[in-house]
């Protein structure tokens, strides 16, 4: 038998100094009770990695969307800064109208912040051929306002589409008329959405998806208007790759 000494430099030591780990990212979650199906942001089979969550009480999607978030911003920052105490190494949150608090929140909790989906825009763009240009769908076209564009970036004459006309997707996830969501109605309310702005503006070359419960509709979009469709799945896998990039040794 061979006994191989230890020594202070083959021991294993673990840092602490954290609640949880292994979910370096933390999403900022809308208080709401429709139905969160597969690739909507607050389903947590969306992710291929974990995620920790946390509710903000009293931001409905009603008060976040048509009301502006307002008087609500403490209550965010103060639910992020949470998650980072918890463990969150960054942070985002599940509606693209947060996009007014993106320069707060990232003054207040000291690690990276993704708030909107829309802050994909100018990357989007650059990949786009001369006269082509990113067009948005959002869940209210009324409500997204210069300010909601400035926070994220996004030039104020970007070609807008909104669901707020359609049969299912905005009465239930903003207004809230019942808990139960037919889901081919919603993707149609998504998809018409797209085609409408696509008609509208010919020079549309991609399309981004404000709203964070749009994703699991994405390919039906891509489908219906042959463009590249990025949505907040797309931005937080490869804001999350930054967070833990791939070994390949």
């Amino acid at each position: 038998m061979t006994i191989t000494a230890v020594t202070p430099q083959s021991r294993r030591i673990a840092q602490g100094g954290k609640a949880i780990y292994g979910a370096p990212l933390g999403v900022l979650m809308l208080e709401a009770r429709f139905p969160r199906i597969l690739g909507d942001m607050g389903n947590g089979a969306t992710w291929p990695f974990p995620v920790l969550y946390r509710v903000v009480s009293g931001a409905s999607p009603d008060k976040v969307v048509l009301n502006g978030a307002a008087g609500l911003l403490p209550d965010f920052i103060a639910a992020a800064q949470d998650l980072v105490r918890l463990g969150a190494e960054a942070i985002t949150t599940n509606c693209g109208f947060l996009s007014l608090f993106q320069h707060e929140l990232a003054a207040a909790v000291g690690v990276p912040v993704a708030t909107s989906s829309l802050m994909q825009v100018p990357w989007v763009q650059a990949t786009l051929p001369p006269g082509k240009r990113v067009g948005l769908v959002t869940v209210s076209a009324g409500s997204l306002s210069p300010a909601h564009l400035q926070g994220a970036g996004v030039p104020l004459d970007t070609p807008v589409a909104g669901t707020e006309n359609g049969k299912e997707f905005f009465r239930v996830l903003i207004k809230a008329e019942k808990d139960d969501m037919d889901i081919d109605l919603a993707e149609r309310d998504v998809v018409n959405a797209a085609l409408d702005l696509v008609l509208r503006h010919p020079e549309v070359g991609a399309i981004v998806l404000e709203c964070t419960n749009m994703p699991p509709y994405a390919a039906a979009v891509q489908a219906a208007t042959g463009l590249p469709v990025h949505d907040i799945y797309s931005m937080i896998t490869w804001f999350h790759a930054g967070l833990r990039p791939r070994v390949f040794a």
